[in-house]
């Protein structure tokens, strides 16, 4: 008879609406994809940050990366390395993108609008690249002058090709470049390649390729100091955790990883 199973079948319904109600509750308590409350065991927030990075640090970063992966499980971190001053053009033009460590103050300091307060977090020297053996017999930056040598520089409005400019000009020394070059990196392989037979990098990109091209030191007192500031940018959707990558960049873990790739201390 109908009227006898109507009153089971809306028990089995109670039933299983009040079986639901806990189970839709465990799952929003803040455990949904995405959510802002979640947290690694280190106390950082879990997040994918993006980091824009100078060129320079393309190796010693992606070392550094996993380290900082491994110790706070949750958080990815992927890297764009680029000159500095392709760095600052993305921030200005509004890249996603959570923190940014440029090889240069100065480049910094452009982009205060759009930056938490930057660390430097690491320094950097000069060195002249030559070819493995040297075969030009490259000595010091006076040699540079040689019109018959192939001398590759990056472009004055980046970081190195500032800096290049300005021992340089202190010597008064009249280099005149075969190619000006985007970033560090690219000034390396043109040496690398032997398309150059020498350029100026920084030491630690030189350490990077010591199978392919020699490093001839440049005294202090004729070089230059390249400081590395990182700071948050303030259109991060992840501020709190791209903190706490900022701020672990300065913490010994961080700074012995630096070390090791030849970077002098802040």
């Amino acid at each position: 008879m109908p009227f006898v199973f109507a009153p089971r079948r809306t028990a089995a319904a109670v039933l299983t609406a009040a079986l639901l109600v806990p189970l839709a509750a465990c799952g929003s308590d803040g455990d949904e994809p995405g959510s802002a409350d979640k947290s690694t065991a280190s106390g950082a927030p879990e997040a994918e940050l993006t980091v824009l990075a100078a060129s320079s640090l393309t190796d010693v970063f992606k070392t550094a990366g996993a380290a900082y992966e491994k110790g706070h499980p949750g958080t990815e971190v992927t890297f764009s390395f680029a000159g500095s001053q392709e760095l600052a053009a993305q921030v200005e033009q509004g890249a996603p993108a959570d923190a940014l460590v440029t090889a240069d103050t100065r480049t910094m300091h452009g982009l205060e609008a759009d930056t938490g307060t930057p660390t430097v977090i690491a320094k950097n020297r000069l060195v002249i690249a030559t070819g493995k053996g040297n075969p030009e017999k490259v000595e010091n930056l006076a040699d540079l002058a040689d019109p018959g040598l192939k001398v590759v520089l990056a472009a004055p409005e980046v970081p190195v090709g500032r800096y290049s400019e300005q021992i340089l000009d202190a010597q008064k020394l009249d280099v005149k470049p075969v190619s000006q070059e985007p970033n560090v990196r690219a000034v390396l392989s043109k040496v690398e390649l032997g398309e150059a037979d020498a350029g100026l990098v920084y030491r630690t990109d030189a350490a990077t390729a010591t199978d392919k091209v020699d490093a001839i030191d440049i005294p202090d007192a004729q070089n230059a100091v390249a400081s590395y500031p990182a700071a948050t940018l303030k259109a991060s959707k992840n501020s709190e955790a791209a903190a706490a990558f900022v701020t672990w960049l300065s913490t010994p873990e961080a700074q012995k990883i630096l070390a090791g790739a030849g970077f002098q201390k802040p």
